[in-house]
């Protein structure tokens, strides 16, 4: 079914695919348009942010598929701490085992939270794991190597930020906040107050060979889903990015209070890999205070444009805008605090 309908798509879209070029050489206006600087700068732009994401996708979605041949479920739940507070501490320090960027994160956890793993422990693994990692680590210490201070924030920020929703999640939200066809099927008890409906879809995938073709048939369908909104979501930052001034957005950010919205804005619509936002941000030392750097390093892995969409495709509409907003009010009160005392 999912397969007709992508055909029935694509017999759209190529035409579509015919009408470009017919139309740049139809409409000369629209040709220079084409090839004017800022639309050079802005498919510039759109590459750079696809090819820095697209390979920590890919590393997901392999990831993923291998927890679908090699987790079981019972193996999930036994590993899983039954204490709240100790299932919180792990999976903030996963991304120490684990260090896979934030593209790569969520088809992982939404592999495993159809194996059983408990909501509170996935989000928590989600929002730690692209910065609580060696990488990152010592990326943030290459970029600022006269302030270790920096590195140290970010990291315990982070983590204290990852634990305080994973323990807000646990306390608060009774619903599985996955989202998951309406169709009817068995029902697999994720955490106390949960129930996941399990498709039969996925119950017929249990039952496949497991050959590499099948592995690889998986990983392909998870990458071709969870891509097209990185697609979309670097499209729109690099139209951002292109033509709103850089000049124009640090007017912005003169005030006490504006240069924090001011820098986790600019995460938010840069959309940068965990891996090299520290470097973006080294540019803006002489010019910010502790308290936003901070608010940049950590908003930017655990929320940005391109992720929202992601988490959007895998959670509940309602879950996600929640999260988001538990995200900016905890890195906000935690990078004014860190700024207080440092």
């Amino acid at each position: 079914m999912k397969m007709a309908a992508n055909l029935k798509l694509l017999s759209f879209l190529i035409p579509c695919a015919f009408l470009v070029p017919v139309l740049i050489t139809m409409a000369p206006d629209l040709k220079e348009a084409w090839n004017s600087e800022a639309l050079q700068n802005m498919k510039t732009v759109f590459i750079g942010i696809f090819l820095e994401a697209a390979p920590f996708l890919l590393m997901g979605v392999l990831l993923s598929s291998l927890m679908q041949w090699f987790v079981s479920e019972e193996m999930v739940r036994k590993l899983t701490p039954k204490n709240p507070i100790g299932g919180v501490l792990v999976a903030g320090l996963l991304g120490i085992i684990f260090p896979i960027c934030e593209c790569g994160m969520i088809p992982v956890v939404r592999r495993l939270m159809h194996k059983g793993m408990p909501a509170y422990i996935a989000v928590t693994f989600i929002l730690s794991g692209p910065v609580v990692n060696p990488i990152v680590f010592t990326a943030t210490l290459l970029a600022f190597p006269s302030h270790p201070e920096i590195t140290i924030a970010r990291m315990g920020l982070a983590f204290a930020v990852a634990a305080s929703i994973g323990m807000l999640v646990y306390l608060f939200v009774r619903r599985n906040p996955l989202r998951m066809p309406k169709v009817a099927g068995t029902e697999v008890k994720t955490h106390p107050g949960f129930k996941m409906a399990q498709p039969h879809a996925n119950a017929h995938d249990h039952n496949h060979v497991k050959n590499w073709r099948s592995f690889f048939i998986h990983a392909g369908d998870e990458f071709v889903d969870m891509s097209k909104y990185l697609v979309i979501g670097a499209l729109i930052t690099a139209c951002i990015q292109t033509f709103i001034s850089r000049s124009d957005l640090i007017s912005l950010g003169n005030g006490p209070v504006a240069s924090y919205v001011f820098m986790m804005g600019f995460a938010y619509v840069l959309s940068l890999c965990s891996t090299s936002d520290a470097f973006v941000a080294s540019a803006f030392s002489h010019t910010f205070a502790l308290g936003p750097l901070v608010s940049f390093l950590v908003l930017g892995p655990m929320l940005d444009f391109k992720s929202t969409l992601m988490l959007l495709s895998t959670f509940r509409t309602r879950f996600v805008i929640g999260l988001s907003l538990a995200i900016i009010t905890l890195v906000f009160a935690g990078s004014w605090l860190i700024n207080l005392l440092v």
